[in-house]
């Protein structure tokens, strides 16, 4: 801050005049990004002054502020509670299993499809795997219930022409987490492949030459060319998977979850609807979701951290 009355340099006056010239000048772009500036305002930083309930003994004729204070009291009482680990076993397995077999996925589909040579053949394969991400969770978890349903599925009708009993595939427990990467890996495949198909178009093409030249063969080129070259799109969509693995997804798992695959299928989302919305424990189900929200971003943090030390690739 500059003292009342001080004489303030010349230099300093061109400078804050440059940046007013500069904003006026490119007026019309800050006015096309204040539609996103003031949804971002309203729908992701307003709704935060709600994390005080985490920490308040919230009552509904009171309000946010005039609730008493609780401190961590519900960030203790969900730690020693008798679900905690439960429900944190499931959130952990279902995002590890879809980083396993769900994030190399796209990869390799990208590779696949930017190996066709033929240009509209390989427009009707990316065409036909970006659909599904356009069909919501509704419609997919609907589609296994009637192929799966052990009275008029498609499998089961299979089944029963063979002489076979019927299998209730939505309600058995060992089958949910299968049932669950694969219909995530059917609808996220082709539009996470996006990405990877657009950063091999920025592979130099003299570089696949010269190694024709040297005599590599396919593999070659793909270990020793494409896939350093995709690396650094690898290592920053891998740190977003990572940072965001308390996140099992919440509409898939909701609307799959049934009384009788409970056990695996409850997760920190779900845990956290139930406890507020349908139990009324809002300070409750607050206060598990600021610890989830916590926790992604330590994640963030420590895993953006390691890549930069061990692969030079990072978010910041």
């Amino acid at each position: 801050m500059v003292p009342k009355g001080a004489v303030i340099p010349r230099y300093e006056r061109l400078k804050k005049n440059r940046k007013l010239v500069k904003i006026w000048q490119f007026r019309y772009i800050y006015l096309f990004i204040l539609p996103a500036i003031l949804w971002f305002l309203v729908f992701a930083y307003y709704p935060m002054y709600g994390i005080l309930i985490a920490f308040k003994d919230y009552k509904f004729n009171l309000g946010i502020l005039g609730s008493p204070w609780a401190g961590f009291k519900y960030f203790e009482q969900f730690l020693n509670d008798s679900s905690f680990y439960d429900v944190l076993r499931n959130t952990l397995s279902i995002s590890a299993l879809k980083l396993i077999f769900g994030f190399p996925a796209p990869l390799v589909l990208a590779l696949m499809l930017n190996g066709i040579m033929h240009k509209k053949i390989k427009r009707v394969f990316q065409t036909i795997s970006y659909l599904p991400h356009f069909v919501s969770w509704v419609v997919v978890v609907t589609l296994l219930q009637k192929i799966l349903s052990p009275n008029v599925g498609l499998i089961n009708d299979i089944r029963y022409q063979m002489g076979l009993d019927p299998i209730f595939f939505m309600g058995k427990p060992e089958l949910f987490y299968p049932l669950v990467i694969i219909s995530d890996i059917w609808k996220g495949v082709g539009w996470g492949s996006i990405i990877y198909l657009a950063a091999l178009t920025n592979i130099d093409p003299h570089l696949y030459e010269a190694a024709e030249i040297d005599g590599a063969g396919r593999w070659s080129k793909l270990f020793k060319i494409t896939l350093p070259s995709l690396t650094p799109t690898i290592g920053i969509l891998l740190i977003f998977s990572l940072s965001g693995i308390l996140n099992a997804g919440f509409d898939q798992i909701w609307l799959m979850q049934s009384p009788a695959t409970l056990s695996v299928s409850e997760i920190l989302d779900t845990y956290v609807l139930k406890t507020g919305l349908q139990q009324g424990q809002l300070a409750y189900s607050t206060a598990i979701g600021l610890f989830k929200s916590a926790i992604s971003l330590l994640l963030i943090v420590v895993v953006n951290k390691v890549s930069k030390r061990v692969s030079d690739v990072s978010l910041w």
